[in-house]
């Protein structure tokens, strides 16, 4: 489908950076998080089908997509408090829908866990919560590219002026198709991820997963995540498929969820129809 519902886009002044976000719909607020190497913008399919009934704000997180970059705060616990400056302080919003993507899906746990009564419910689509007792964000190595993010200067040498090259592969590959991700998508996608400093703001998000897992840890071991959560994985290719819904089952109360068919991991982008109308009826139970 083309995206057709208009989009508002804002940019707030927060302490550590200027944020991107952009609003749509009207209704019950849903919080929309992104991951890499991707911005808000794989969610516009799905805040077609869901702005209808819903205020909808998808933000680009620090370093990434049109918000500003700077040299550090790359940890879920420090993201997750730039969506809750934008939300608390700047749009005066005090309980909310938030869901998860790849990165914005750890940003979201990190999030529900520091304001549990603010996240009403939480949806973690295709990733596992790093520290959840498994270490397995990782799986053991396969997925490959979060030990070379990790390492320092080298993939930034490596990639630069060859981003089309380098994310191209992810786009291609980690779905359940090679078109999975649109033309068009790709060509928004680079045009932030090639702007200066946006592959090292995005590696760094890797580098702090040791950060993330002992903060998360911590969290574990004191409670769990009280809200409704909905665990999302993609069947093929690169998908989580069950492991999303093991892995929110370690970290919270209250867990549904399954796998989303004919999709990998771009599962907003592959099955956005499936994926809001799972959303619709796991916000309305």
């Amino acid at each position: 489908m083309s995206h057709f519902i208009e989009v508002q886009h804002r940019v707030a002044k927060l302490k550590a950076l200027d944020m991107h976000y952009v609003l749509a719909g009207s209704g019950d607020p849903v919080v929309l998080l992104h991951g890499w190497p991707q911005t808000w913008y794989e969610w516009r399919n799905v805040i077609d089908y869901l702005a209808p009934e819903y205020s909808i704000i998808a933000p680009d997180l620090r370093g990434l997509g049109d918000s500003s970059r700077p040299d550090d705060g790359y940890d879920t616990q420090t993201l997750a408090a730039d969506v809750w400056e934008l939300l608390h302080e700047q749009l005066k919003i005090t309980a909310f829908h938030l869901v998860g993507h790849d990165w914005g899906g750890p940003v979201s746990y990190a999030l529900a866990a520091a304001h549990p009564l603010a996240v009403r419910k939480l949806a973690i689509i295709d990733v596992a919560i790093p520290g959840d007792g498994a270490a397995n964000i990782s799986q053991g190595g396969k997925r490959w590219h979060h030990a070379f993010h990790q390492t320092l200067e080298l993939p930034e040498a490596l990639i630069e002026g060859r981003e089309d090259i380098y994310l191209g592969w992810f786009y291609r590959n980690y779905g359940a198709h090679s078109e999975a991700i649109s033309a068009e998508a790709i060509t928004e996608y680079l045009r932030t991820y090639t702007q200066p400093g946006a592959l090292a703001a995005g590696f760094k998000y890797y580098r702090n997963i040791p950060t993330d897992i002992a903060q998360n840890e911590a969290i574990v071991a004191k409670f769990k995540l009280p809200m409704p959560v909905l665990a999302l994985g993609g069947a093929q290719s690169w998908g989580r498929r069950g492991e999303v819904l093991e892995s929110c089952q370690r970290v919270a109360t209250d867990v549904r969820g399954g796998i989303i068919e004919n999709a990998g991991h771009w599962i907003p982008e592959e099955q956005p129809e499936v994926l809001a109308e799972r959303l619709r009826e796991f916000f309305a139970s």
